[in-house]
């Protein structure tokens, strides 16, 4: 393999724990007691819309407004959706959590591999958040779909990445993610093999991944064999 292409959240950043401290962070701002059914019921939607994305049912700028809209409604609170959204957009912005193992991994693979990021987040937030590590310079490349104009699992978005790396074989390349609808079934509609990333051994549906991983400090020993 000479390719490696890793997604951001729930892979190398820990978005869950950043997303529940901005969250209770915003809903105390607006008068909202941050209780676990409140948190998860965002959680909730906010996965709802995002799966809708990758559909093309909605846009980006769509599912940022849309998830407070269906979350505010469903709490019958009068907030303004778009105010919400911009306040806890600039919470999430703030910071990183990594996933255990996830530095150590990429400064191991760091110049036997070529390390590519590709996410669907919002550009403004995931580099905020990228900025405020020290992985940065670990990355050949880093895609953002923000700035692509096109996102997981869609082939346009992995051909806009594909045409900016230099003497690129999809046959030599490999995406580890945590989604089997975004990461895995993207990787799949681009022809490159595929590294379910599943620490909580979930099981598989309809979309099957090459490999599988539990733990980020098997993918080394993988890359070997692959």
């Amino acid at each position: 393999m000479k390719d490696i292409f890793f997604d951001l959240d729930d892979t190398i950043f820990d978005f869950k724990k950043a997303e529940a401290i901005a969250m209770k962070t915003t809903l105390e701002h607006y008068g909202i007691e941050p209780t676990q059914d409140v948190i998860h019921l965002y959680s909730v939607i906010n996965q709802s819309q995002w799966e809708l994305l990758e559909k093309k049912l909605l846009t980006k700028n769509e599912v940022k407004i849309r998830r407070f809209k269906l979350f505010l409604d469903a709490l019958m609170h009068t907030a303004k959706p778009e105010e919400v959204a911009a306040f806890y957009e600039n919470r999430l912005s703030i910071g990183h959590y990594f996933i255990e193992g996830a530095e150590e991994m990429l400064r191991a693979l760091h110049g036997a591999y070529r390390l590519h990021l590709v996410s669907n987040g919002v550009y403004e937030v995931a580099m905020s958040r990228l900025n405020s590590s020290t992985i940065v310079p670990l990355f050949d490349h880093i895609f953002i779909s923000g700035a692509l104009g096109v996102d997981k699992p869609a082939k346009e978005f992995f051909d806009a990445c594909f045409a900016q790396i230099s003497d690129f074989d999809p046959a030599q390349a490999v995406i580890v993610g945590d989604s089997l609808t975004s990461d895995i079934l993207g990787g799949k509609n681009a022809g490159i093999t595929t590294i379910w990333f599943n620490p909580h051994q979930k099981s598989a549906t309809s979309i099957i991944p090459d490999y599988e991983i539990n733990n980020l400090g098997e993918i080394e020993e993988l890359l070997h064999v692959l």
